[in-house]
């Protein structure tokens, strides 16, 4: 009796904190909630923001990009401002309920091997892709692994010798940890933790463009374009099939491999009969450029081969695949699809990209290796004009995220949250562009209700005034934007200032000075300031 009258307290108890918890919930999303400018929250400054937030409320973001309500109507990105106070309760009160739950909540994504063995990794191991499943919520995160490529039997038997995981399932973890636009946690991820997450992982080498399987001929499978189409294929029977936004997101090699697939997976669900499901790209740290390297070397390995030379290889030894519409604009030359400026415009559905102006993996096939020793005066005036090169580049691009930092890949980052462009950080840069989405969808309807018209016009959203996209860093340096990651010396792995980094890079204080047309003293005293 003793023992049923506690099982009936704690039962009670639980009863009374699921009710505060769920009051708590409803009351946290009403229908005007605070507006934010970006950025993320500092606590030492809630309180502030908290009196200014009481004084001044704005008209309220829609609860959900999609407008339909999901496991409950909670949009994190509204109280962005007040992000530290707001989770610091949320958690409170959701590590109360725990110990009322016969399940511990798992928020690790869960390894699944795809079930048509044809489809395979290099070495004829099955592929796979880790999932965690949002039961209520009608968007899907399809996240491509980056990692290199090989072009031939020498460039691959040697990344099979040293970077095996990236060639085969074998020794695959069961699970795996999201981070960045990957994670659960809302304070990490406002406006995609309550997602379906998917991570496809690279084990294809091809740039995910390939379609040719194993044979007795061949040494390695390149079936990185058919693995994220059976991907595709299983998740429609995990409600992939009710989704509402397919964003097929990827960092670096698997940028790329965005590019060059989002038009595909768009295609593939229309031809299904599955055509409200809208299909959007974000390509981070995979917009190439074809430019002549710093300093030219004969095309032996996969880092100092330049990229024009590895791909009009690499694409002959995959088999690979490209955009059609990309195709048929460099019939014989379809090498070209796989440099970002060439091949988004013939693009139809929408794509964010996200691209540092002094991407790391840039400069080394362009030769210019940042290993310790001060760069010379022609590798400084080459890193400036990469920078000038790229941001021409990106210039049409209507939504893009383009900070004027020495770094590769941000998305997955744990510090995606703290990089800004003009006062606007990346979350809420992608908050605006669904926001855009949402409501050209809402107002555009297409002539002959195909996917591609429709798509096509959304490239030319504009933006919802205060709500930027098309952010890019205009000053003219590496990491002359403050938000700029930490940079560590190479060979001592000691944290570098601005002002140090500069320098080792061969910056000359009273040259650029006279360039902007300032005193010497005050731009050192600026760079010394982080500014």
């Amino acid at each position: 009796m003793q023992s049923r009258g506690v099982v009936r307290s704690s039962a009670g108890l639980c009863a009374v904190r699921s009710c505060v918890l769920l009051l708590f919930i409803h009351m946290s999303a009403p229908v005007e909630a605070r507006k934010v400018r970006g950025g993320r929250a500092q606590t030492r400054r809630v309180q502030q923001q908290q009196q200014q937030q009481q004084q001044q409320q704005t008209p309220a973001y829609r609860e959900r990009v999609e407008g339909a309500a999901e496991s409950f109507p909670l949009d994190f990105t509204a109280v962005e401002g007040n992000m530290d106070n707001f989770m610091v309760q949320i958690k409170n009160l959701a590590q109360s309920l725990y110990p009322c739950s016969a399940q511990k909540l798992d928020q690790d994504m869960k390894l699944h091997f795809l079930n048509n063995v044809s489809v395979t990794c290099n070495d004829g191991s099955p592929a796979g892709y880790y999932i965690k499943e949002s039961k209520g919520s009608k968007r899907w995160l399809l996240f491509l692994e980056g990692g290199w490529y090989c072009f031939n039997k020498q460039t691959c038997d040697s990344r099979y010798e040293t970077m095996r995981r990236l060639m085969s399932s074998t020794k695959w973890p069961p699970t795996r940890t999201g981070t960045g636009i990957l994670s659960p946690q809302p304070e990490e991820n406002p406006h995609w933790w309550n997602a379906n997450m998917v991570f496809i992982p690279y084990c294809s080498s091809d740039v995910w463009s390939g379609a040719t399987p194993k044979t007795d001929h061949s040494d390695y499978a390149f079936m990185g374009s058919r693995i994220i189409k059976e991907v595709v294929n299983e998740l429609l029977t995990k409600g992939l099939d009710n989704a509402k936004v397919l964003l097929l997101a990827g960092s670096s090699a698997g940028g790329t491999g965005v590019l060059l697939n989002v038009d595909l997976v768009a295609e593939q669900l229309e031809s299904q009969g599955h055509r409200g499901v809208q299909v959007r790209g974000l390509a981070d740290s995979g917009w190439f450029l074809d430019n002549k390297q710093y300093k030219f070397t004969d095309c032996l390995d996969t880092i100092s081969c330049a990229p024009t030379e590895a791909i009009k290889k690499g694409i002959r030894y995959w088999g690979g695949l490209v955009p059609e519409s990309c195709r048929q604009a460099h019939v014989g030359e379809e090498w070209n699809c796989f440099f970002g400026y060439k091949v988004y415009p013939t693009l139809k559905s929408p794509v964010f990209v996200v691209q540092w102006l002094f991407d790391e993996a840039q400069l080394t096939v362009d030769n210019i290796h940042l290993t310790g020793q001060p760069v010379h005066e022609s590798q400084w005036r080459y890193i400036q004009s990469l920078g000038q090169e790229l941001r021409s580049t990106l210039r049409d691009v209507p939504a893009m995220f383009a900070p004027a930092c020495l770094s590769h890949e941000l998305i997955t980052r744990t510090y995606w949250m703290d990089i800004q462009v003009k006062g606007t950080s990346l979350p809420r840069a992608l908050h605006c562009w669904d926001r855009s989405l949402q409501d050209n969808n809402n107002t555009i309807t297409s002539v002959n209700g195909s996917h591609g018209n429709h798509n096509h016009q959304k490239h030319k959203t504009p933006p919802i005034r205060g709500c930027p996209l098309h952010l890019i860093d205009s000053c003219p340096w590496p990491h002359c934007n403050p938000t700029c990651p930490t940079i560590r010396d190479q060979l001592t792995g000691q944290e570098m200032s601005v002002i140090q980094f500069l320098k080792h890079m061969g910056f000359d204080v009273q040259k650029m000075a006279q360039q902007q047309g300032m005193d010497p003293r005050k731009l050192l005293g600026m760079l010394n300031n982080g500014n």
